[in-house]
């Protein structure tokens, strides 16, 4: 029997799109969901609280050739209860690697990280790989400490990790989804609706995104690449492109056909740091492991819409 990939997180936005690009290739598959809703035909689907050793004992049952580890207690979430943030972003993930790294043969696990380790505000001239973590918000300081998790264990011989920092990926779906910036993929789906918007940030706002898409893309790559060009911390940041608010939406308004007047701006202070003034960014390692950006806004916005249309 062929050891499957086991997907965390399986019925997210993410989830979704990465299981169905691998039961199209017809790899064997896990995925593993609170609610286990939204996971395609084709996957054996576990349904249930990851922090529960019964569930991990069903989902390691045909042993592990690789974990995709997209569960997670978002941002927003985390900060209103952090003991919720530390049972599942930590506790619960330390028992998924041990779980991994006994029912594979150092199976290569692919976890996704976030741009919250950077903290705010982030550093004006730029941030590239040198620059220190110094998180904020729980959800940050919880994802840098598993970055860490998983270098030690990719160093004991136990798995090979491989650690990405997600920038914000778009276009979420509607509705709440626990992530302070959740705004960003908001405008694409109000513009797509032909519905008014009010911008929590202000239109020379700047922000990394990346589309869906794209993100699934570079983590099927980070499934499959010589994981010996990481470097040494077994962690990168992942490319994105660097656009404003403005920009964003008046893309999206075109490609929508509607008019940008649409858009109105009433920034909050608290957002504006946190999700709206990110500085260029250099990504050199990850650049050279063979990751990459959506290549300019126009695609970017693109890829997001077609996304959309196809839930």
């Amino acid at each position: 029997m062929v050891s499957p990939i086991i997907v965390t997180g399986a019925g997210g936005f993410v989830g979704r799109v990465l299981l169905e690009s691998l039961v199209a290739e017809g790899r064997a598959v896990v995925g593993v969901d609170v609610a286990g809703g939204g996971i395609p035909p084709g996957v054996r689907a576990v349904a249930g609280d990851i922090a529960s050793p019964e569930l991990r004992t069903e989902v390691f049952r045909d042993g592990c050739a690789a974990l995709v580890h997209l569960a997670t207690v978002p941002g927003g979430a985390a900060e209103a209860d952090p003991a919720a943030s530390r049972r599942i972003n930590i506790d619960a993930m330390y028992d998924l690697l041990d779980a991994a790294k006994v029912a594979g043969s150092w199976p290569r696990v692919v976890y996704a990280s976030s741009i919250a380790v950077f903290g705010d505000p982030l550093p004006a001239a730029g941030v590239d790989d040198a620059t220190p973590l110094a998180p904020k918000l729980v959800y940050g300081g919880h994802k840098a400490m598993m970055e860490i998790a998983v270098a030690t264990m990719h160093h004991r011989g136990e798995i090979e990790g491989v650690s990405v920092r997600l920038p914000g990926i778009l276009a979420r779906p509607k509705g709440p989804s626990g992530m302070k910036s959740a705004f960003m993929s908001d405008l694409f789906h109000a513009l797509r609706e032909g519905q008014s918007f009010v911008c929590p940030v202000s239109p020379h706002a700047t922000i990394w995104a990346e589309s869906v898409g794209r993100c699934v893309a570079n983590l099927r790559h980070a499934l499959t690449m010589d994981a010996g060009v990481m470097p040494r911390t077994r962690v990168v940041t992942l490319p994105a492109l660097r656009v404003t608010m403005a920009a964003l939406a008046a893309e999206i308004a075109g490609q929508c056909g509607v008019s940008t007047d649409l858009v109105s701006y009433s920034p909050d202070p608290g957002l504006e740091a946190a999700f709206g003034a990110h500085p260029e960014l250099r990504t050199p390692a990850a650049d050279a492991c063979g990751f990459a950006h959506d290549g300019d806004v126009a695609k970017l916005v693109a890829s997001a819409l077609e996304t959309i249309a196809r839930r």
